[in-house]
Order: structure tokens, then C-alpha cells, then sequence
């Protein structure tokens, strides 16, 4: 008879769970901005759209420094790396908490960007690592739970303190926040040497995998076309729906709360339908875009909108993260890398099309757009499931 694997402690989780929590502040200071757009533009005398370059110029130097980071990294000793990733990630925000012009406040976020490059490198193999033997597939589940929360309470939470106390606040809550994760992390992990990173010579040979290619590609359209919407969806909830700033936060939240259940959808469906798991998130995502502009007629169709595209969009990240580990067991971190960046490249070339569009079509447009790149997100991820 097989051995059985013995259920872990519930202490056994604790330094995941901190992981977890450490994922929920790096995601949550990502998007803040999204959430606090129109307060920036205020503060700074800018138009949103410009102030939307918080996003695009972020993921964009995201998408250009994952991998030479990475490599520069590889061989550190990963508690060490993460220490030095969190102490660059506080003094940052420290830094856009105090910026006097927007010019200041984004060079602060070039010192996020830094740390995230790292960070969402080396995370997931470490919370393998890290996680009861047997159980890193639930590992992987709840780094993704802290992710989603991001979007549950992080967005809508930094909205409500810029708020109630500006925008600045907002950033330097942030920043003690991950001061206190930092500690906790020190004092829990190991020493964990560096372990299956990958190094430059790893990078032919994980662009010969078809399927992991295949992977990215869907991961750039995909991601463009979400973020070519979501970048904008608080001035669109306002401008467009007519809706109060009680309602925007409320669908933030929603959005953000449908993700959980994106994330537990496939944790129950991806070993029983794996097929349906890649491909239905995609095409529902797609269909949730392209019916933005016709939802905004009524708060109630908006929600009926935005609900199923945030569960569809945590399902595709987690399909995603699940896939590109599967495929890359001897070069985790690199392709981690790899992965982060073509990630952020989709987020920074769809807010700079959202603002294009919102210039150009009209900000009513962001969602047509954005649903025809998702169109065929969705075209290529049947392709791949047919040759790969």
C-alpha cells in the first residue's frame, strides 16, 4: 500500500501564510494607484491619464528588470534576499508617501518596482519549499488567496484611507505594513540556500519548451486586455455609470471578493477538469469586457459584470502559476521571472491602451478594446491546448 502523507500541523502553515500575507501588501501596492487615480491627478494638477502612468511606467520596468534582477540574484541565499527585498520596498514608500511632485513620486515607485521584480521571482518556489511535504499545490492556493485579498481589502481598504486621509497615507500604511511582515519572516525562516534557480544558460532552453511559450504569449494577451479596462474601471464606474464613490469602492470589493472564489472554483476543479480550468476563465473574461459598455446602463448589470470577471481573472492567475512551475522544474525561479515579466508587460501596455483609448475613443471604449484583445487571448489558448 502507499505511504499516506500525514496532515501537516496547523503551525506547519505559518511561514506560508506569512508569505501569503507578504504577496497581499506587494499586490495591494501595485494597484493602488488604480484606486486612487483621480486623488493624484487632484493633488498634482495632472490629467488621470497621466496619472495612469503610475501603472504603465511600474509594470513596464517590472517587465524590464524581472530577469536581470533574477540573475543578478540567483545565487543569494533567499531569507538574505528577502530581507534586502523588503527594506528597499519600505524605503520606497516611504519616499512616495513624502513626494513633494508626481516626478518624485515616480522615481519612489522605480524602488518598488526593484523589490517586486525579486520578489514575485522567488516567491512561489519558496513557498514550495517551505510548505508541508506533499502540500505545495495548497501552498501555490493560498499565495493566491493573499493575492485575491489584495483585491478584496487591499484596493478597496487604500481607497478608503486616501480618502480619509489622502493618498500619501495610504502609501505609508503600506510601508509598515511590510515593515511588520519583514520581522515576522525573519524570525520564522530558515536559511534557505539557493536551490533549481536557473542562471543565463537556462533561458534557450526554457524558450524551446512549446507549452511554457505557449504560456507566455496567452499570459501577454491576456493580461492586456484585462488591464486595458481595469486600469480604468474607477473613472469609469464614475464617469461612465454615474455611479458615487460609495459604489466604485463597493464594486472594488466585489471584484475583489469574487476573486476568492475564483481562487477556491479552482482549487475543486483543476485535477477533475483541467481543460475547462484553462480555457474558461479566458473566454469568460473576454465576454465580461466586451459587455462593459452595455452593463453600465444600470448599477446592477455592472455588478453582474464585474463579479464573474474577477473570478474568471484569479482563476487564470493560478491556472497560470500552477502551469509555468509544472513546466519549468529545473529552472523555477527563472521562468518565475520570465513569467512576472511578460505579466507586467500586459499590465503596462493595457493601461497605456487604456489610456489611449479613454484620449482618444472615449473612456466609455475601455472595455470594447480590451474585450477584442481578450477575444483573442482566448483563440490562442484554444490553439495551444490543440498543439501543446
Amino acid at each position: 500500500m502507499p505511504l499516506l502523507t500525514p496532515e501537516p500541523k496547523r503551525c506547519d502553515w505559518i511561514p506560508v501564510i506569512l508569505l501569503a500575507v507578504a504577496v497581499f501588501v506587494f499586490n495591494t501596492t501595485e494597484f493602488a494607484p488604480i484606486a486612487l487615480l483621480s486623488d493624484i491627478a487632484a493633488d498634482f494638477g495632472i490629467t488621470t491619464s497621466r496619472a495612469g502612468l503610475l501603472v504603465t511606467l511600474y509594470a513596464w520596468l517590472v517587465a524590464l528588470l524581472s530577469l536581470p534582477l533574477m540573475l543578478l540574484c540567483a545565487n543569494m541565499e533567499r531569507r538574505t534576499l528577502l530581507r534586502n527585498v523588503f527594506l528597499v520596498f519600505v524605503a520606497s514608500h516611504v519616499l512616495s508617501g513624502l513626494a513633494a511632485n508626481f516626478p518624485v513620486l515616480m522615481l519612489s515607485r522605480v524602488g518598488v518596482v526593484c523589490a517586486h521584480a525579486v520578489f514575485w521571482a522567488i516567491t512561489p518556489p519558496l513557498a514550495l519549499r517551505i510548505a508541508p511535504a506533499g502540500y505545495g499545490a495548497r501552498a501555490l492556493g493560498i499565495l493566491s488567496a493573499g493575492s485575491a485579498l489584495a483585491m478584496v481589502l487591499g484596493l478597496p481598504l487604500g481607497r478608503v484611507i486616501g480618502l480619509s486621509l489622502g493618498w500619501r497615507a495610504t502609501f505609508l500604511c503600506i510601508g509598515g505594513l511590510a515593515l511588520v511582515v519583514m520581522a515576522a519572516l525573519l524570525r520564522l525562516l530558515p536559511t534557505l540556500p539557493s536551490r533549481h534557480a536557473g542562471n543565463l544558460r537556462s533561458l534557450p532552453v526554457l524558450l524551446r519548451r512549446p507549452a511554457l511559450t505557449g504560456l507566455y504569449i496567452l499570459t501577454a494577451l491576456l493580461v492586456t486586455g484585462h488591464f486595458t479596462a481595469y486600469t480604468y474601471i474607477e473613472p469609469f464606474l464614475l464617469e461612465v455609470a454615474r455611479g458615487s464613490e460609495n459604489f466604485a469602492t463597493m464594486t472594488l470589493l466585489l471584484f475583489g471578493l469574487a476573486g476568492i472564489l475564483g481562487c477556491v472554483v479552482f482549487a475543486k476543479g483543476n485535477d477533475r477538469h483541467p481543460t475547462a480550468m484553462y480555457l474558461a476563465p479566458v473566454a469568460l473574461t473576454a465576454a465580461c469586457l466586451l459587455l462593459l459598455l452595455p452593463a453600465a446602463a444600470s448599477p446592477a448589470s455592472l455588478l453582474g459584470v464585474c463579479v464573474p470577471w474577477g473570478m474568471a481573472m484569479a482563476a487564470f492567475n493560478l491556472v497560470l502559476q500552477y502551469r509555468v512551475v509544472q513546466a519549468s522544474p529545473d529552472a523555477t525561479d527563472i521562468a518565475m521571472a520570465m513569467q512576472s515579466g511578460i505579466y507586467n508587460v500586459g499590465i503596462g501596455t493595457g493601461a497605456f491602451l487604456g489610456g489611449m483609448t479613454a484620449d482618444g475613443l472615449g473612456l466609455p471604449f475601455v472595455g470594447v478594446v480590451a474585450g477584442v484583445i481578450a477575444g483573442a487571448a482566448s483563440l490562442w489558448s484554444v490553439v495551444c491546448l490543440k498543439r501543446f
